[in-house]
């Protein structure tokens, strides 16, 4: 049987993020694992060359991570209780943050949410959840919403 003692929660802060964290609540619950929930800001950092002062896009950034905190914390104490839970907030491209993250935590498992995108949106957004389960060394749960 397979040992998790840590896994990663990704979630987006959307009305399904707590049926993600219910899945990463119950692996936690049955096998003792730490949680670390991880919310990836949008990187504004595209965005630098259009007239747009680079501070003005740090300030903007910063904004965006401050209030994001503040959610994080609410979002853990409503949705895990009794456990070892650790939230993080950092910005950049999802996929890319999830994996390093996952990585370099030694996570044993990575739980997240799907938004089933299908047709151009799909061609246009891509998928964060296809390419964590392409690309991650550990196994990942996907939970698409009903």
């Amino acid at each position: 049987m397979a040992d998790v003692k840590k896994i990663l929660c990704a979630v987006d802060f959307s009305d399904y993020s707590p049926m993600v964290a219910d899945y990463a609540n119950m692996i936690a619950k049955c096998s003792g694992a730490q949680v670390i929930v991880l919310y990836v800001a949008p990187s504004l950092s595209q965005y630098v060359g259009f007239h747009v002062p680079p501070s003005s896009i740090e300030s903007f950034v910063g904004e965006i991570v401050t209030g994001a905190e503040d959610t994080m914390n609410t979002f853990v104490a409503e949705n895990f209780k009794d456990l070892n839970i650790e939230g993080k907030v950092v910005t950049g491209y999802p996929a890319e943050e999830i994996l390093a993250i996952s990585e370099a935590e030694g996570v044993d498992m990575v739980v997240m949410g799907t938004h089933g995108r299908k047709g151009i949106d799909r061609i246009l957004f891509g998928s964060v959840a296809e390419k964590v389960v392409k690309s991650s060394k550990a196994p990942v749960l996907t939970v698409r919403p009903r």
